[in-house]
């Protein structure tokens, strides 16, 4: 492992709660593949700290940071600059700190994008549902739609999904008691809610009458195979964990602070997910 010295980059994750997170753990691993004197930290902020926090952080010398439930709408507010990822998204989950100034992007999309691919599911192959309206849901939303699939949200409160759809027309929104109704006519299910993370009560939807060639992704990662992703299991669908969404999303983010571009592989997966086991 590097011996951090007094010239270490230093980047983290920032969340309320951020224990689940295995962030540090992945980029950790990175860290010590390519030898890089640098340290990734959890970094618990609590929502009503969160502009301040971060300033406090670039000024404390920081490279930047990962940004994950529940501040990354917040994090779009408190950038000076954000790219076209995040402004499509309106959610930012990648800070960059540099020259005193606080850069936003967008990793989520193109992370869940590549981890759909290297699961042999073609994200374009039909309508998709996702449920919940954070952050993450519109990161996704945004690429699905750029990719010219029609997306339907439900989210349990309603009024969240309509000032997505404000934010990205062409988006379809049902009310929550809608969403086991609406499986048959989709080809994709996104849970992008926190519902069946560790400690969390599980998804409530009934995939009885979902199509036989449906997959379906779940973004949490704690545990690996989430209540929703078992019962797609049961059900013979095709299911996407949520961990190489978070592997793939964090490659941009490495690159950016520590000036590496890594590499997902078979490695990295058994190593992150091995502290997944049991959770």
């Amino acid at each position: 492992m590097p011996i951090l010295s007094g010239s270490a980059r230093l980047a983290g994750i920032i969340g309320w709660p951020v224990s689940h997170s295995r962030s540090p753990r992945l980029h950790g691993f990175w860290l010590e593949r390519h030898q890089i004197d640098g340290a990734y930290v959890p970094l618990a902020i609590q929502p009503e700290n969160f502009p301040d926090a971060i300033r406090g952080l670039m000024y404390a010398g920081f490279a930047g940071g990962n940004v994950t439930i529940p501040h990354k709408l917040a994090a779009f507010e408190v950038c000076d600059t954000v790219d076209a990822s995040a402004k499509r998204a309106g959610a930012v989950n990648l800070l960059v700190f540099k020259d005193g100034k606080i850069s936003g992007s967008n990793t989520d999309g193109w992370g869940f994008l590549a981890h759909l691919r290297a699961s042999g599911v073609d994200p374009a192959a039909g309508p998709a549902l996702l449920l919940g309206a954070g952050g993450g849901a519109r990161a996704i939303v945004a690429v699905l739609q750029d990719l010219g699939v029609t997306v339907t949200v439900a989210n349990r409160t309603r009024a969240r999904a309509e000032a997505l759809a404000q934010d990205l027309p062409g988006l379809k929104v049902i009310d929550w008691e809608q969403r086991s109704d609406a499986v048959p006519d989709h080809a994709l299910l996104v849970n992008c809610t926190s519902l069946g993370m560790h400690g969390k009560n599980p998804v409530d939807i009934d995939l009885s009458r979902a199509s036989p060639g449906m997959a379906v992704n779940d973004i949490v990662y704690v545990p690996l195979e989430t209540p929703l992703l078992a019962q797609a299991r049961a059900q013979g669908l095709r299911i996407v964990d949520g961990l190489g969404m978070l592997l793939h999303q964090a490659v941009p983010s490495f690159e950016a602070w520590f000036g590496v571009r890594p590499t997902v592989d078979e490695e990295l997966r058994r190593f992150v997910a091995s502290d997944l086991l049991g959770a």
